[in-house]
């Protein structure tokens, strides 16, 4: 489980800090950590997401050069929060891993947008939803389901050939 995480965290940092900036549309880059976080709560549980989501928020921080740990706590949270209920959700079905990662997307970035208020954060709330975090959501939804499809057909395939 360790090794699994590791490897996950790393390959989601990596691709953030590489894949991310050449998938950007418009400025609007996907939040590939987020995707991986919720993805992996989802299947795993509470304590895999909140600890994947603390080291994919941790990373995020470092090579960000902002305020080091509110990527980390949000992540982690969220991490948390979406392993949790989705012990309660039908986590195999794509419209509820989609729109729970849009709805998530959304929280991080007002979770975020709180905690850098605290230390005199000077952006406008309704430009920060309005062109950061709602065009996030929005294009993290998309990647995230083309990339629970391209789960399930490989899970598909896998049953076939077994």
């Amino acid at each position: 489980m360790r090794t699994l995480l590791v490897l996950t965290v790393l390959g989601g940092g990596v691709a953030h800090a590489t894949v991310a900036p050449a998938l950007g549309i418009a400025g609007v880059t996907p939040d590939l950590p987020l995707i991986v976080v919720v993805l992996l709560a989802l299947r795993r549980g509470p304590e895999f997401g909140c600890a994947a989501g603390f080291a994919a928020g941790l990373l995020q921080d470092a090579a960000g050069g902002g305020l080091i740990g509110v990527q980390a706590l949000t992540k982690a949270v969220l991490g948390f929060v979406i392993g949790a209920a989705g012990s309660r959700l039908s986590v195999t079905q794509p419209l509820v891993q989609v729109p729970g990662l849009v709805i998530l997307t959304v929280a991080e970035g007002l979770a975020r947008f709180a905690l850098l208020k605290m230390f005199n954060f000077s952006a406008p709330f309704s430009e920060l939803m309005f062109y950061v975090v709602l065009p996030q959501a929005l294009y993290n939804g998309f990647l995230g389901a083309l990339l629970v499809v391209a789960l399930a057909w490989i899970e598909s395939l896998r049953a076939r050939t077994s």
